[in-house]
């Protein structure tokens, strides 16, 4: 193809989208009349997620796999007067991830933000140890292939509408090794989330932003495997010297979410108390 129809080309993809209205700085951060979509958001960071949208006014769809989450939905729907309900769904399988899409966009009438946040820590040590493939598979799969089948399918829903917003959960483990534990797929998966997030802002920068987040050491029951002996390491090389909340880190999901971040996409943004500065 010649060099000017290549231009010609990319020009006709330009954004067409238009920055907000100017209002009041802190109105910028509603998300009222949005409908957000979070997966594994039953438990810790996905659910103060999930509850952070809903305080800032979205409808929220909250996802879970083994951990039934219908209670903790009419929770937040009573609590801030906001539509949410929970479905269920295993992200590796794409043909599912379609389906609870393709109905959340039914029930809501639309999906304007999604947070693929699914996934699992590795937990078996070194690599090499391991007794099959079956562990690596599993991280693969639910930590970068769910992410993708996730992209792909609401991405046909923000092209249609032309705009929306998609942020992925990456790791501060897709910037660096962490040590002493050894998880060599998880850091290699989580930097390839970090990559994904930044190519798919380039080619959908037309009609949505898209945006990864990579969480530090945060307090939840993802971690509860660790020993104390291994945390105080960890916090020995955090410069804030300690742990992040879930509800810390669900700010910067609706900064990114909202029109305040409407400037904001193919970035990743660390949120790990400085463990990554020095």
């Amino acid at each position: 193809m010649a060099l000017d129809s290549i231009v010609n080309t990319s020009l006709k993809n330009l954004p067409t989208t238009q920055p907000p209205a100017p209002k009041n700085v802190l109105n910028l951060f509603s998300l009222k009349g949005k409908v957000a979509s979070v997966t594994g958001s039953s438990t810790g960071i996905g659910l103060a997620v999930a509850e952070s949208y809903a305080q800032a006014g979205a409808d929220v769809a909250i996802w879970y796999n083994s951990t039934p989450a219908d209670d903790k939905a009419q929770a937040i729907s009573e609590k801030y007067g906001v539509k949410c309900k929970a479905y269920k769904c295993n992200v590796s399988e794409a043909k599912s991830v379609e389906d609870v899409i393709d109905q959340i966009e039914k029930d809501f009438g639309t999906i304007d933000i999604f947070v693929a946040n699914a996934g699992v820590p590795w937990t078996v040590g070194e690599m090499i140890h391991a007794e099959d493939h079956k562990s690596w598979q599993k991280i693969i799969d639910l930590d970068f292939t769910g992410v993708y089948y996730c992209a792909k399918h609401v991405g046909k829903i923000f092209e249609k509408k032309g705009k929306g917003v998609l942020i992925l959960t990456a790791s501060m483990s897709g910037h660096i090794v962490n040590y002493p534990q050894k998880q060599a797929p998880y850091n290699a998966a989580k930097a390839a989330v970090i990559h994904l997030a930044k190519s798919l802002a380039v080619e959908w920068s037309h009609f949505a932003r898209v945006v990864s987040i990579s969480p530090g050491y945060i307090s939840t029951n993802i971690g509860d495997f660790v020993s104390k002996e291994q945390k105080d390491v960890w916090l020995s090389h955090i410069p804030l010297g300690r742990e992040g909340t879930p509800e810390e880190l669900a700010a910067t999901y609706v900064f990114i979410a909202s029109d305040a971040a409407s400037y904001v996409t193919g970035v990743d943004l660390i949120v790990d108390g400085g463990y990554t500065a020095p």
